[in-house]
């Protein structure tokens, strides 16, 4: 019998064990953008006109620091332990905090270090959840189907990054901010569910190492080793940083919807979700397109300074649709570059250092955009939201150009357009 269309275009679908992971994830992580769109709006609510950038900059701290602080000790977790058991344990931890959100929304709590609190250990269950996540993935599929599960994943990302600040928006607006979290509560079950679904495959990395020979530092600087002695992925690691810490406009979008566009909490949804609606759009191209992209390292570099372009002209912008188009834009480039960072990653990374490869970039993944938001909030407040994100656009146009001359390894990164061997290494021309 023939298989259906979607599972021809996306074989990784075909492995029962990953669709029920993904589906799950879909669901979870609407709930978790709805959240992250929610939290940003109740702070901006708690504080007057002038404080509003740096308290919003604080959202952005107050996650990355448990990011960074847990980021080498996760890693070597997902190494050392069962990842879907880690998963299970971190979307636990995630729906609770979930629930407490609610609560401290629901009583109209006006102090703001509840809020900072929880979103704080949101950061802590994020850094334990990440790196078992992405390195569960490769584990689901076959070798050879790996690219097409992370462009999947990126799709997963990107239908979520656009329907939960959508749905947000529309709950703040009409009922109250309170039910975004306990909505997100409710979303963890799904991802729960899949987990518990789980068979057949084994979800623990095989090493000759015992269990208390892993949680060690001697095994965690490996992790870290690998990553700096590696020009390809540290390169990707440092131009996704530094690009999302200068062009990260996330922060600021509550100062442009009420103040500068004027276009309230429906119109906030719809800027919080624009970047995704671009990338979502990307995302369905770049599952096809993926394998047959020769000169993926050029192609990464000119993706990173259309997203730095695309924050300049937004930062410029004082019309609702030409800002959420240039959203929409940055959204798309950024996909581009998000599935070509991945691959390269996960491809060039064995196995047995997938989790330890993923803590290290977790910090540059989210240390990035966490930590811009801050910078963002505090250039904000000195020479407003305008000045902070058409600076931010150029910092990371000269960002993308340094990287570029720097490493001549990425400038010059091939691949060969052919289906590799099952567990063999994907052939490469440098």
């Amino acid at each position: 019998m023939p298989l259906p269309p979607s599972f021809v275009s996306f074989p990784a679908l075909r492995s029962r064990n990953f669709r029920l992971l993904w589906i799950g994830l879909l669901l979870s992580m609407i709930g978790s953008f709805m959240q992250n769109a929610a939290l940003l709006w109740h702070v901006s609510l708690l504080v007057p006109p002038d404080k509003k950038g740096i308290a919003l900059g604080m959202v952005g701290l107050v996650r990355v620091v448990p990011i960074v602080a847990f980021s080498l000790l996760s890693g070597v977790i997902a190494d050392a332990w069962d990842r879907r058991r880690v998963m299970l344990v971190t979307q636990s931890f995630a729906a609770l905090i979930a629930v407490m959100l609610a609560i401290v929304a629901f009583r109209g709590v006006e102090a703001l270090w509840p809020i900072y609190l929880l979103a704080a250990l949101g950061g802590c269950t994020a850094a334990f959840d990440l790196p078992a996540r992405q390195a569960l993935t490769p584990m689901l599929v076959p070798r050879e189907h790996l690219p097409n599960a992370i462009s999947l994943n990126t799709i997963l990302f990107q239908i979520a990054a656009v329907g939960g600040p959508a749905l947000g928006g529309i709950l703040i607006g009409a009922a109250h901010v309170g039910w975004a979290y306990a909505l997100n509560a409710l979303s963890y079950l799904f991802v729960i569910a899949a987990l518990l679904g789980i068979r057949g495959v084994e979800t623990r990395a095989r090493t000759s190492l015992g269990e208390n020979e892993r949680i060690t530092l001697r095994f965690a600087t490996e992790g870290l080793g690998f990553v700096f002695r590696s020009p390809l992925i540290r390169s990707t690691m440092l131009l996704d940083f530094f690009a999302t810490f200068f062009s990260s406009a996330t922060a600021l979008l509550p100062i442009y919807a009420q103040d500068i566009l004027h276009v309230g909490a429906r119109g906030y949804g719809a800027l919080y979700a624009a970047p995704a609606v671009g990338a979502l759009l990307t995302s369905g191209v770049m599952v096809v397109l993926i394998e047959r992209i020769v000169r993926r390292g050029p192609t990464l570099l000119w993706a990173v300074a259309a997203y730095g372009l695309a924050t300049v002209v937004f930062g410029l912008s004082r019309s609702f649709w030409i800002a959420f188009l240039c959203l929409a834009f940055s959204g798309a480039a950024d996909t581009v570059s998000m599935v070509i960072r991945n691959v390269v990653r996960q491809l060039e990374t064995p196995n047995e250092l997938r989790g330890r490869m993923s803590g290290v970039n977790m910090v540059f993944f989210m240390g990035g955009p966490q930590l811009g938001e801050l910078e963002a909030g505090l250039v904000a407040n000195w020479k407003g939201a305008p000045f902070s994100v058409v600076s931010g656009g150029i910092a990371c146009l000269l960002v993308v150009a340094w990287i570029a001359a720097e490493t001549p390894a990425l400038r010059k990164y091939r691949t060969v357009v052919e289906s590799p061997r099952p567990f063999a290494p994907v052939p490469q021309r440098r």
